[in-house]
């Protein structure tokens, strides 16, 4: 499949999720709290998008194929617009849209901060993803996008304060992010390059 092909398929399948749990919102599929559920699935769905964005380099590598990368900005500004969604979702349901709830919401529950320095970051990483911006930065530009690894680290700190006693789903996450992370130590990558070759010539 070209690779308009699926960029096609990314955009289907990211912008009906969030329109899927509005229906069910709005026919009561979602519970007594549909607000808190529309929340928490738009902040849980950020952050996968987030692991599937870093996914796309180490699976590049290991299959050379340019599907990958084809997709892997297309997947980070769509875990910004999740995040944008859950970050309006949170002023509208938590808050009621009164913002000057905020300062105090956030002195009572400090994992509010944390998840808005994770959505700081990822707006400094949506507005430096284009071509322009990567032509007016340099060398710049790749530093600037190494912040992913640190708004990781919020986003997990920030899940794992939210859920606290059901920590198991986070574990995978974390999991994942940190299994992410280390396929980029460039002595694991190079073990996994050969390993990957080797087990492709075995077939």
């Amino acid at each position: 499949m070209a690779q308009r092909g699926w960029r096609l398929l990314v955009f289907i399948g990211t912008l009906s999720l969030p329109c899927y749990w509005l229906f069910e919102a709005a026919v009561g599929r979602l519970g007594p709290d549909p607000g808190k559920v529309l929340v928490d699935n738009l902040g849980n769905g950020s952050l996968v998008l987030l692991l599937l964005t870093l996914a796309m380099s180490p699976l590049n590598r290991l299959a050379r194929w340019g599907g990958w990368m084809a997709v892997r900005r297309q997947l980070g500004l769509w875990s910004f617009t999740y995040a944008s969604l859950h970050l309006a979702g949170y002023f509208i349901f938590m808050l009621g849209l009164e913002l000057s709830r905020l300062i105090e919401e956030t002195r009572e529950r400090p994992y509010i901060l944390v998840g808005l320095l994770a959505y700081l970051g990822l707006l400094a990483l949506a507005f430096t993803s284009t071509r322009a911006s990567m032509r007016r930065l340099g060398k710049r530009w790749k530093r600037i996008h190494q912040l992913i690894y640190p708004i990781l680290s919020l986003a997990l700190l920030h899940m794992l304060w939210v859920v606290r006693a059901d920590a198991a789903a986070w574990a995978l996450y974390a999991a994942a992010g940190a299994l992410l992370i280390a396929m980029r130590i460039p002595g694991l990558t190079k073990w996994m390059n050969l390993s990957w070759k080797k087990s492709r010539n075995n077939r």
